[in-house]
């Protein structure tokens, strides 16, 4: 079995900062990719950032000059660093990865964390 365990939301002002980590734990031979999505309510989910083995990143439109996201390998955990946050920003955010288990390879989700860009 495979753990997502998200931290670092919260509410902050338009403007302002927030850091989100993501780490992977339990059964994992390798970790092809991992990133972030995020569902706003009425909305459906959305890619907001992903970085792959390699290192190569894809950003929504949304989000690109704002957000970076990074990894660490060694640790197993994908990072969201989050920069002139605005309201629309608002929604409840989910680490996503596609884990490498022997033979297979499965995508996992985490619970998700609040995060609040107040106006």
């Amino acid at each position: 079995q495979v753990q997502l365990v998200e931290s670092g939301g919260g509410l902050v002002q338009a403007g302002g900062s927030l850091r989100l980590s993501c780490a992977a734990s339990g059964s994992i031979f390798s970790i092809n990719s991992m990133g972030w999505y995020r569902q706003a309510p009425g909305k459906q989910r959305e890619l907001v950032a992903e970085i792959v083995s390699g290192g190569s990143t894809n950003y929504a439109d949304s989000v690109k000059g704002r957000f970076t996201i990074s990894r660490d390998n060694a640790k197993n955990t994908v990072y969201l660093q989050m920069n002139s946050l605005k309201p629309e920003d608002t929604a409840v955010y989910y680490c996503q990865a596609i884990i490498v288990q022997r033979v297979t390879s499965n995508r996992y989700w985490g619970q998700g964390t609040q995060v609040t860009v107040s106006s």
